[in-house]
């Protein structure tokens, strides 16, 4: 059988300030192998997810790979995917994007194509976001945004000063039902808030991280989630009043620190998260041939 490994890293979004819009791919990894057989769908999981995870064609992997096959032309006659996962499943980390672009990029590469920015399109088209997806595909940092015609993103190189450490709890959270608790307007204030310390944080993450503390507060949905997972809220609050950097993880409820020398300080009450130190990822995907 003639196939590809795909290796995706985990990834952080909003990072803060930058609903949405900001995403950094995070040293954590899930591999998946996709090998063309005569015909038919066999999925094999391991890992995060095995036993709840669907393995047929509704299973996301499967379906973002579908749609790249669609939209590079080829058609496989049958396909055996295995799938190894270890970015939790609903904390934060981008496990779905994940999911999608290395769909997305097993498609490309069995049809012998380069990621281009279809590739962003359609993994960005199954999240409705671009952030998590761009900092998969791209590595570093990306900043994402929107037009008419579909999802944009570029990539940064991050300051070499970043030590991202990820404090993962327990308990999971839909994207779907935190997103629930924005409210449809807000604040002007707060809208110009989000503004300044957004464009902060580009500045921060690449160039000058003593400033990650600002760069990092946020207005527009942080506070609004808090009912979803309070203990969330409250660790990043005694974090950052010990001075260290830190705001939600994606849609929740990990925590994303920041501590200038990857060390969280004394006196923080991390009872029921895990504490992972968590290098930036700075290549995004990879694939390479099997057999």
């Amino acid at each position: 059988m003639s196939g590809v490994r795909v290796t995706v890293p985990a990834s952080s979004a909003n990072l803060g300030s930058g609903f949405d819009a900001l995403g950094v791919a995070l040293g954590l990894h899930d591999v998946v192998e996709v090998f063309v057989t005569p015909g038919g769908l066999t999925v094999e999981v391991t890992g995060e997810g095995a036993g709840q995870v669907p393995t047929d064609e509704s299973h996301l992997v499967v379906r973002a790979l579908r749609a790249a096959c669609a939209a590079t032309g080829t058609r496989p006659p049958g396909l055996l995917l295995r799938c190894h996962n270890v970015i939790p499943h609903s904390r934060g980390l981008g496990s779905s994007a994940a999911a999608v672009v290395a769909g997305v990029a097993a498609g490309f590469a069995l049809a012998g194509q380069e990621l281009d920015e279809r590739a962003l399109r359609l993994a960005a088209g199954f999240e409705g976001h671009a952030d998590n997806a761009a900092a998969s595909l791209f590595g570093g940092v990306v900043v994402a945004w929107s037009e008419d015609d579909g999802f944009r993103a570029v990539r940064l190189d991050p300051h070499p000063g970043i030590w991202p450490v990820a404090l993962v709890p327990a308990q999971e959270s839909a994207t779907s039902t935190t997103r629930g608790l924005l409210p449809a307007t807000v604040p002007h204030a707060d809208a110009a808030f989000a503004a300044g310390r957004s464009a902060l944080a580009v500045h921060a993450f690449t160039t000058r991280p003593d400033l990650l503390l600002a760069a990092t507060d946020d207005r527009l949905h942080q506070s609004y989630r808090e009912p979803a997972w309070p203990a969330t809220i409250r660790v990043i609050r005694e974090l950052r009043a010990a001075g260290v950097p830190a705001a939600v993880s994606g849609a929740g409820p990990t925590v994303l620190a920041l501590p200038a020398d990857g060390t969280l300080p004394d006196g923080v009450d991390l009872t029921g998260f895990a504490v992972r130190p968590l290098p930036v990822d700075l290549v995004g995907v990879r694939t390479e041939p099997i057999g």
